[in-house]
């Protein structure tokens, strides 16, 4: 049995993870989150005492992260500030947990020789045009567009210096969108789903044209396992499951699946500098390691997704109203 240290383990993706491994995996696992609004410990709920551990800490705080760094035999490091608009408004925070967040958790791998494992996104990629064939594929240069996507760029390139200047020993993974249980309603998809539970029109972003490459949330958490258990130290692989839809698409999706009019949405004033389109090459991934999504088509993981919030709305119903009047402030 292998004990996993997780940053970011109560937030979306990390608890996906956490309820991933410890169904698949005897793996112990501790999670280690400062419980920001993005974190929920309510998204641990059903695992067994027995495998989890729950440390409410900062990952900027080296004493805490050495002492359980020193007790894992993996980190698995999930933990960071994540809203576009958020950094916008506020880069500061971005600043200090993905920048200095990371370089506390290297320096502590580093000093207990334990395997590291960063979790980042096809965002620090830039975006592609709409009408371009091409993907992003681990030697795409980076070109972060915002101060989120930049400081996620600062941490992989972090990572790659640690295992280069001191031998770390470390891999990365840049996925495309999540989806799944346990998104925060600020997010696109679970938004969109809440609104149409509750009664409301979606809203969509400019036009809807921008591009999205979709993936839920067990199928990166699935690729994640394997990356730790067959990845080859200093590699990065991406991380997709070719679900590339526009935003419009994923709307109207929704909605036909929740049995309502596909055209019942709105339109809102686009977010500034919002990338057009992102899309995913995980041929590396796949032919080196054999990983393959368990969700071969989109619409079936959505269909699963909405069923979630459907049967959690006490989960989601804390934070929607003030989601919602965040956005309403803003026209949007």
């Amino acid at each position: 049995m292998a004990k996993l240290l997780v940053t970011g383990g109560a937030g979306f993706i990390g608890s996906n993870f956490v309820h991933y491994v410890t169904s698949h995996t005897d793996h112990h696992v501790t999670v280690l989150d400062s419980l920001t609004y993005a974190g929920n410990r309510a998204s641990l709920e059903g695992i067994p005492e027995s495998r989890l551990r729950f440390v409410q800490g900062d990952i900027t705080d080296a004493t805490l992260v050495d002492e359980l760094t020193a007790d894992a035999d993996a980190v698995v490091h999930y933990a960071a500030e994540s809203h576009n608009d958020n950094s916008l408004h506020d880069p500061r925070p971005f600043l200090d947990t993905n920048i200095i967040g990371t370089y506390t958790l290297l320096e502590a791998a580093r000093r207990h020789e334990t395997r590291f494992h960063h979790i980042s996104t096809d965002e620090v990629y830039g975006d592609l045009e709409l009408d371009d064939p091409e993907r992003f594929t681990e030697s795409t240069p980076y070109n972060p567009s915002s101060p989120y996507s930049s400081t996620k760029a600062g941490s992989d390139l972090l990572v790659r210096a640690w295992v280069r200047s001191f031998g770390v020993q470390a891999t990365i993974s840049n996925c495309s969108n999540n989806y799944g249980p346990h998104q925060h309603v600020e997010k696109f998809i679970p938004r969109q789903i809440t609104n149409v539970i509750r009664g409301v029109r979606p809203k969509l972003y400019g036009t809807g044209e921008n591009v999205r490459d979709w993936i839920h949330a067990d199928d990166h958490s699935s690729a994640v396992l394997t990356i730790l258990d067959r990845g080859v130290i200093g590699e990065t692989y991406l991380i997709g499951a070719d679900g590339e839809k526009n935003n419009r698409e994923v709307v109207e999706l929704i909605l036909e699946l929740m049995g309502q009019d596909a055209g019942a949405y709105d339109l809102v004033t686009d977010r500034p500098g919002h990338d057009l389109r992102y899309a995913i090459d995980s041929t590396k991934l796949r032919t080196e390691l054999g990983w393959a999504p368990s969700y071969g088509r989109f619409e079936d993981g959505l269909a699963a997704t909405i069923e979630w919030y459907r049967a959690h709305e006490d989960w989601w119903a804390p934070s929607k109203d003030g989601v919602e009047a965040f956005y309403a402030s803003k026209g949007q």
